[in-house]
């Protein structure tokens, strides 16, 4: 059985060292880019499940609306001192596009990146590098489909 996101709950797939991710390709971003660049010293600290609050709660009509706060995948600092905020995508959905301008605007300063796998592109790439280039993979297919190749 999947959830609305489509994981599995069977949770072996999705666990390393003991730590349960919310999805195989977020445990597969931890120990095939983020371990070995702890173990190198490239990356100094992490966080896993960050929350980032986008608007505080608030009172309208006499309830209570809830705080819209995004939890970021990775929050990762380098031997450099630079930072990065990283979510891992295999697809954006609305709420996670909206979750985006929200967090460029709130947090402008802080690196953001969206990252997928893409054994096509190259391996692990930025997800809107990789969605460009599937669009553009698919306008050539369909030319070449209306030129009988």
């Amino acid at each position: 059985m999947r959830t609305k996101f489509n994981v599995d709950k069977n949770k072996t797939d999705r666990t390393y060292e003991g730590i349960v991710f919310d999805s195989k390709l977020e445990m597969r971003f931890y120990r095939d880019v983020v371990c070995p660049k702890i173990k190198n010293g490239e990356i100094t600290d992490y966080e896993l499940q960050k929350p980032y609050l986008l608007q505080d709660k608030f009172y309208h009509n006499g309830k209570t609306i809830r705080a819209i706060v995004y939890t970021a995948d990775f929050w990762l600092r380098y031997a450099d001192g630079h930072e990065e905020v990283i979510d891992t995508k295999g697809f954006a959905d609305s709420t996670a596009l909206l979750k985006r301008k929200l967090f460029w605007f709130k947090y402008p300063n802080i690196n953001y990146k969206w990252i997928c796998y893409s054994k096509t592109d190259g391996g692990w790439c930025d997800y809107d590098y990789v969605k460009k280039q599937r669009s553009l993979r698919k306008v050539k297919n369909k030319k070449g489909e209306k030129n009988g190749l």
